[in-house]
This record gives C-alpha cells, sequence and structure tokens, in this order.
C-alpha cells in the first residue's frame, strides 16, 4: 500500500450541523476533547471568567453565543486523522453551510431530543441528500426532559426523508436517565452526570445478562430488552453500505453537556463512515489516489488574526498530496502559485504544514488571488462544480458615515464579499452600492466587522427589493431593450454580470412573460 493510499483510508472528514442550540458546538469540543486535541471542555484562554468554547473565535460570536464561521478543526485519534467542520447553526449563515458541505465526506446530525426536527436541520439535509452524503444522527440532551425515542425516531424519518437505525438505546430520560446501551457494540453505558469525566461501562455478554439488572434496576432492565425486541422488530439490521450509500441514516443517543454517549458515536463513526471520495469536477470524476495534486477553496476567511490583516483561504484537496513550496496552478487566473506558510487548524491555533492529504483541510494566505470555488491544480485545467451563491432576499443600501475612510470602507466590503458572506450589486441607475444577505444578522455582523477590522463606518439605509436575479439572453437587443425598459432596476454584480432587481414578486412574474427571450437565473452558477 502506497503512503498516498494509507493516508487517505485513515481521513475522515465530515461537517456536524444542527439547528442553533441543538448542541452542535458542544458536540464539537467533546470529540474534541477525545481526540486530546483539547484537555479540559470549555478550554480556549483559561482565563477563569471568560470561558467560550474552542470553535466560536470571532468577536461577534463570543458575544452572542452563536457560531458565525465554519472553523476547521483536526485532531488524531484511534490511528485515525479526523477533519471536522463546524458550522454555523443560525440560518442567517446557511450559505456558508451549504458550501461546507461541498467540502466534507460525511455528515453528523445533532437533534435535540425536545425540540425534534427543526427546519434549518430540514434544509441541511435537502443538501445531503442531493449529493447522497451519509448522515448519522446524534440525538442529544437526553438528561433533560424530552419526547419518546421512538417518537423521535418516526419525526426523523418523516422530517428528513431517510430510514433510521438505533445503534444506541436510552434508559430512561430526562431526571431518570440512567444510561445508553451500545446495540452496537453489546455494551451498556451508566450515566452519571459530570461535565469533565467519560462514563462508566458495565461489561456484559449479553442482553440477558443480570448484571444490567443490577445496574439498572429490574422495571428499567425489562422495559430495555422490550424496546430492543421492538428495535429488531421494526428496523432491518444495519449494513454499512446502506449508510454509505445515503440511504440509512445511524442514530446515537446521549448528552453532549456530559460527555455521554459521544464516545460511542466516534468509536463507531471512525469504522463506518467514509474516507474520501472521488469528486466530481466538470471536465472528470477525479479520484483521491491520483498522483496528481487538486483541490478547490470552498471558503475564505477576512482576518483570522486581528493583528495581521490577512484572508485565508480554505482549501479541500481532493486528490493527490500538497506540498508546502510546491508550484501550483491558479486555473481561473493561470497563474503559477507557491504557498511558503500553508496552515492547518485546531480552532484558533493554526501550525505550519509541509503536507497534506486528500479529506485535510489547508488554510492558505490570501493576499486577493482567491475567490470562492478556485481550483488548484499540480498542472491540469480543472473546475470542480457546486459552489453555488443563492440569490439574496435581504437588501440594503450601504453608506459611508466618514468620508475620510471611504478607501478602508472599499477594502472591507471586497474581502467581507470574497468571503462570501454577503452579496454586493452596484445599481447602473445612480451608482449606489446595494449589499442583498440571506438574513438580517448578517448586517449587524458586517457593520461590526467594517468597524472593528477595518476602522470604517457604515450605515444602512432601507430600500424595499423583492428578489435579485442575474439574467442572460442569447438575442442581445432583447437584452439591451430590456435593460432601457427596467434601466432603474439594473445592477451589475461584482463580476461585472447584469442582476435585475425585481421589487415585487408580481414585477419578476411580469417580466418573465413580457421578455419571453430572457433567462432569469436564481443561483449564480448558470
Amino acid at each position: 500500500m502506497s503512503q498516498l493510499t494509507d493516508e487517505i483510508s485513515r481521513r475522515r472528514t465530515f461537517a456536524i450541523i444542527s439547528h442553533p442550540d441543538a448542541g452542535k458546538t458542544t458536540l464539537t469540543e467533546k470529540l474534541l476533547l477525545f481526540g486530546g486535541a483539547i484537555h479540559i471542555a470549555g478550554a480556549v484562554k483559561s482565563n477563569k471568567i471568560k470561558k467560550t468554547a474552542t470553535s466560536d473565535w470571532m468577536e461577534i460570536e463570543k458575544q452572542r453565543g452563536i457560531s458565525v464561521a465554519t472553523s476547521v478543526m483536526g485532531f488524531e485519534y484511534d490511528g485515525y486523522k479526523i477533519n471536522i467542520l463546524d458550522t454555523p447553526g443560525h440560518q442567517d449563515f446557511a450559505e456558508d453551510t451549504y458550501r461546507t458541505l461541498t467540502a466534507v465526506d460525511s455528515v453528523i446530525i445533532v437533534v435535540d431530543v425536545a425540540k425534534g426536527v427543526e427546519q434549518q436541520t430540514r434544509k441541511l439535509m435537502e443538501v445531503c441528500r442531493m449529493r447522497n452524503t451519509p448522515v448519522i444522527i446524534f440525538v442529544n440532551k437526553l438528561d433533560r426532559e424530552g419526547r419518546d425515542p421512538f417518537d423521535i425516531l418516526d419525526e426523523l424519518e418523516q422530517e428528513l426523508h431517510i430510514s433510521v437505525r438505533p445503534l444506541s438505546w436510552p434508559i430512561n430520560i430526562g431526571a431518570k436517565f440512567k444510561g445508553v446501551y451500545n446495540i452496537h457494540e453489546h455494551s451498556l453505558d451508566l450515566f452519571t452526570p459530570d461535565k469533565q469525566k467519560v462514563t462508566e461501562r458495565v461489561e456484559i455478554e449479553s442482553i440477558d445478562d443480570p448484571r444490567i439488572d443490577e445496574a439498572v434496576g429490574e422495571t428499567d432492565a425489562a422495559k430495555l430488552r422490550e424496546d430492543l425486541e421492538l428495535i429488531e422488530g421494526v428496523y432491518p439490521a444495519f449494513e454499512t453500505e446502506e449508510y454509505l450509500a445515503g440511504k440509512v441514516a445511524p442514530v446515537f443517543f446521549g448528552s453532549a453537556l456530559n460527555t455521554f454517549g459521544v464516545k460511542e458515536l466516534l468509536d463507531c463513526f471512525v469504522k463506518i463512515a467514509p474516507s474520501p471520495r472521488p469528486v466530481e469536477a466538470v471536465e472528470r470524476k477525479i479520484s483521491p489516489e491520483e498522483e496528481t495534486f487538486s483541490g478547490f477553496v470552498f471558503k475564505i476567511h477576512a482576518n483570522m488574526d486581528p493583528n495581521h490583516r490577512s484572508c485565508i483561504a480554505f482549501v479541500k484537496i481532493c486528490s493527490g498530496k500538497f506540498e508546502r513550496n510546491a508550484p501550483y496552478r491558479h486555473v481561473r487566473s493561470g497563474k503559477t502559485l507557491k504557498f511558503a506558510a500553508p496552515t492547518a487548524f485546531m480552532a484558533q491555533k493554526k501550525s505550519i504544514v509541509d503536507e497534506a492529504f486528500p479529506g485535510d483541510i489547508v488554510g492558505i494566505p490570501d493576499t486577493g488571488n482567491f475567490k470562492i470555488g478556485d481550483t488548484l491544480t499540480t498542472s491540469e485545467e480543472l473546475h470542480f462544480k457546486g459552489l453555488p451563491s443563492f440569490s439574496p432576499e435581504m437588501f440594503k443600501y450601504i453608506e459611508n458615515t466618514d468620508p475620510m475612510k471611504s478607501k478602508q470602507l472599499d477594502k472591507g466590503i471586497q474581502q467581507l464579499m470574497d468571503e462570501g458572506v454577503a452579496q454586493l450589486f452596484t445599481n447602473q441607475f445612480n451608482g449606489r452600492k446595494i449589499i442583498g444577505t440571506v438574513g438580517q444578522l448578517q448586517f449587524e455582523v458586517i457593520q461590526y466587522r467594517l468597524l472593528h477590522e477595518y476602522g470604517a463606518q457604515c450605515r444602512w439605509e432601507p430600500i424595499s427589493l423583492y428578489k435579485a436575479c442575474w439574467i442572460t439572453s442569447d438575442d442581445q437587443e432583447a437584452l439591451e431593450a430590456f435593460k432601457r425598459r427596467k434601466h432603474q432596476f439594473m445592477a451589475t454584480d461584482r463580476e461585472g454580470r447584469d442582476v435585475f432587481l425585481a421589487d415585487s414578486s408580481y414585477v419578476l412574474q411580469m417580466a418573465q412573460s413580457d421578455f419571453p427571450k430572457i433567462r432569469f437565473y436564481f443561483s449564480s452558477e448558470f
């Protein structure tokens, strides 16, 4: 086995997705705890007052307790190299999450036992379904009162349109919660509410072992046996192939806050989750085992380090081996670039790497060369697909409040737009800049970051728009006629493409029927 094949087979790159507050960041942190990447939960800068989660390192995230940017964390566990991408749960940042899902091989979905499946989770599951990404579900917060586990399983199947198969099973929930029986490995784990310590495991021979009765009491043991019989009767046996094809989702139960059920999840995950898979490019399918290097930029983040105004482009490696200082071709510009300081991440601690393999995520310092979706290769012309920008739903004019700082404002807007935080349109009629986002919170984030990272102040002015859509036509005259007729509502995006700003759904429908030769697009991939 070559070094490349060997390295690929031990890689596990996945994203954790959920609705806000389901406990995703806590779960990420506990996984890092088992990987020895952090030694005490909540340990970031151990100053006694501020303990915030390892993966939320942007100032605004700490204030609000939500993850806004996707962080990347790598660690070693049991001979495997694990790369976690923690995604923002807040729906205003859904687009960042959609793009992250293009860079992972599998997904763990966190569901709150009391709230069940929430809207954001449904949407993200659709993206997983589109790509047949394998998913594992972790039902969290079992130490709180919640719903019956069987009801949760039914809801998961109905709401996420996927078959489920429990691989662990809870003994009571809420105040009476006693532990979890691991169906996958036939073992029993008893629950002790403790945020730092890992659970005790009872060694048992089989489900009929009297030690179960001793550990949880006869009534609960009887109920457990009854439940398990029902599970075996209702759910077909777990087949790894079905999971890898994205057809069935294994379900685990636990409490991330109390580090309970997390190790079972991780142990099963490293065994069954896929190693890096072939990636579709426009030209052909690329296998990770190929000797030549290829990768794509799925995210750009400005100011990872507030002391140095730097951007970092996150590159997902698709094939071959990435080496520091080796010349790579930047396909969009045709330039050859070398990277002297590529980094790998452990939340905000980053270290320089000499080599990286398929499935790994490398951070490359960016001085303005990269855009989301860019490809790097050894030499071949490749274009990876599936990194869309969606048409925004909220719009505001952005105005400079300090004329002395217009340069800083322009630079800040350019960099934040490169990150894909929002989209910038320039109105062709009056030259004003319009920012379009998918959610209200992004306007606050942009204003905050412009001020704190670029020293530029902006204010928002209302504009009433329904949707921005990209337009093209094979008939140049028809296009010109449309632009003349709608000149007050025409804008260009940063690529200089024509964008029509419709101020109501009625106007949009009329435009579509009045101008049959014009094509209207609602995502930037066309």
